[in-house]
């Protein structure tokens, strides 16, 4: 075992007196070490309530023949902390998290490690971590937040706090009506309701062979996800004593299922910053352009909020991703997963229980997947949208730029009608560099929604939480701060936008751009010190997965 290195031998008389210190027992010594690296957290609703589910883990391993030990990572909540400072943090956080789970494994040579995550960049942080590690791994996503209930109709969290805004301000609320909303948007532990980061990520990490099949979608506080919890736990002290590791299960297989799931069900665009980055990690190429070419030839089977009409808590109800799985099994490429079940046993055996919540290849909502990948003069190495998320009538729009260098001044200028329909609003200098940190708009773009500009694009080289819909292009590379022609854009050009033939174009001439390239000097940089100083000499381009240098 690897955990020999701090158990065995003469020399080790001091390791062992310190783990004696901890209430370890002889007997217990000789035990696999298992990690139950906890993301909990009391200021992230998803997270708060994982004490019973480490305790849950905790009885598993035990269980199954192993000693667990807990040690934690820090959380961010994205919502909470959008639409100022704390956004910058977000995405830096991934590879935070990342590094210090590399750092307590390896210092305490742990034998195996069971994941306990669920919001935002934790688990990918965790899924880069049991990538570069190799070591037998189980995650465990702590599960979906049920709806809220006001005036007997379904509640969420984007569309009645953050879309919500914006109908206050045409007047049709009222403050009392929004303060309803908000107390009844967020009812419960658990990931936000929707497919937005923490729940497609969660859908992505079962199908990626890393979580017990049903995990992703049982919601939080619920007895089902305590069992889950639980028989993670004896699995991974059979998945030590097997040597299965991440880099038996993490392959081209894996990521090429995960791709087709993520266009099938319309999840977060953000995954296609996450799962590049974790191949990266499991060291399987990944292009890029993989999510568009999938794209094409998947249909989009389900209908999930914010652009769709149900919840997780429908998903999971219809069959969850097994259900899903079974659907999509033609497009899948068999592979083992940490339930010692291949991919195919796991399909063939799924029920769907709702064959409109979870749709046949051969009724799709659209017959194309969720992402589109758009290239054009102000996206040379490419640009992302939520192609499922937009109305037909803005798949193809022509409209003049309204230019701002941060978010802060474009929500300024949304919530004082500074924004007309026709309009493209350019968010720039907020990329993985000139962020740093490449944050998220969901206010802009909840906002738009709210104030109905239903013909209003957004443009960004920064990103969109999976609660954003609309007409919403991020991740624009080259980025304002490497010189990218996003920075070159000027109030009144015009700018076009074809995402069935995945183009988005500056409608100025190319002598024209060349004159604002040499007239162009790079910003100073926002911060001088500190970790996102740090985070910003190293990150690279949004189509790398804004992965850092080591």
């Amino acid at each position: 075992m690897r955990s020999d290195a701090i158990k065995i031998g003469t020399e080790r008389a001091g390791a062992r007196a310190l783990l004696y210190g901890t209430g370890v027992t002889d007997s217990e010594l000789k035990r696999p070490f298992i990690g139950i690296c906890s993301s909990f957290t009391d200021l992230i609703p998803g997270h708060f309530g994982m004490r019973s589910l480490e305790r849950a883990i905790e009885k598993g391993v035990h269980t199954g023949g192993g000693h667990s030990f807990i040690f934690c990572v820090p959380g961010i909540c994205d919502g909470i902390a959008m639409g100022h400072a704390g956004m910058y943090y977000s995405l830096p956080l991934r590879d935070l998290i990342t590094d210090s789970i590399e750092c307590v494994v390896q210092a305490h040579a742990l034998d195996g490690v069971v994941f306990l995550t669920n919001c935002d960049k934790i688990t990918p942080g965790m899924l880069m971590a049991a990538a570069r590690l190799d070591i037998p791994s189980i995650f465990v996503t702590a599960g979906p937040m049920p709806t809220g209930v006001w005036r007997m109709k379904k509640r969420s969290f984007i569309n009645d706090t953050f879309e919500a805004i914006g109908r206050f301000k045409l007047g049709e609320i009222d403050a009392a009506e929004l303060s309803n909303l908000e107390h009844s948007a967020c009812p419960a532990e658990g990931a936000c309701q929707g497919l937005f980061t923490a729940n497609t990520m969660a859908c992505l990490t079962e199908v990626l062979g890393l979580s017990l099949p049903g995990c992703a979608t049982a919601l939080a506080g619920q007895a089902k996800k305590l069992r889950i919890a639980f028989e993670s736990g004896v699995a991974v002290s059979a998945l030590v004593k097997d040597g299965i590791t991440p880099s038996k299960i993490l392959n081209g297989n894996a990521f090429h299922n995960a791709i087709v799931v993520d266009m099938a069900l319309g999840g977060s665009t953000n995954t296609a910053l996450h799962l590049p980055a974790i191949a990266n990690e499991a060291g399987v190429p990944l292009d890029f352009n993989s999510f568009d070419k999938v794209s094409r030839t998947t249909p989009h089977i389900t209908s999930i909020n914010p652009g769709g009409k149900f919840y997780m808590e429908d998903l999971d109800n219809a069959g969850g991703i097994p259900a899903v799985q079974k659907q999509l099994l033609p497009l899948l490429k068999d592979n083992l997963t940490v339930s010692g079940y291949k991919v195919s046993e796991i399909a063939e055996s799924a029920v769907v229980f709702d064959d409109n919540i979870i749709r046949p290849l051969s009724n799709p909502y659209h017959s194309e997947g969720g992402i589109a990948v758009l290239y054009g003069n102000i996206a040379r190495e490419g640009s992302v949208i939520k192609q499922t998320a937009v109305s037909t009538d803005m798949l193809v729009f022509t409209g003049s730029a309204k230019v701002f260098d941060s978010e802060e001044v474009a929500m300024d200028a949304i919530m004082n009608g500074g924004i007309a329909n026709g309009d493209v609003v350019v968010i720039r200098y907020e990329g993985p560099k000139g962020g740093p940190g490449m944050r998220e708009m969901l206010a802009p773009t909840s906002a738009i929604m709210g104030l109905k500009l239903n013909r209003v694009a957004l443009i960004t080289d920064g990103r969109f939480s999976g609660g954003s819909r609309g007409p919403c292009i991020g991740h624009i590379s080259p980025e304002a701060a490497d010189g990218g022609e996003i920075a070159l854009i000027k109030d009144g050009d015009k700018i076009s936008i074809d995402v069935p033939n995945r183009k988005i174009e500056l409608l100025v001439s190319s002598a024209e751009l060349e004159e604002r390239k040499a007239a162009w000097v790079k910003p100073p940089s926002k911060f001088k010190k500190g970790y996102l100083a740090k985070y910003q000499r190293s990150v690279k381009s949004a189509t790398t997965g804004g992965i850092t240098n080591y």
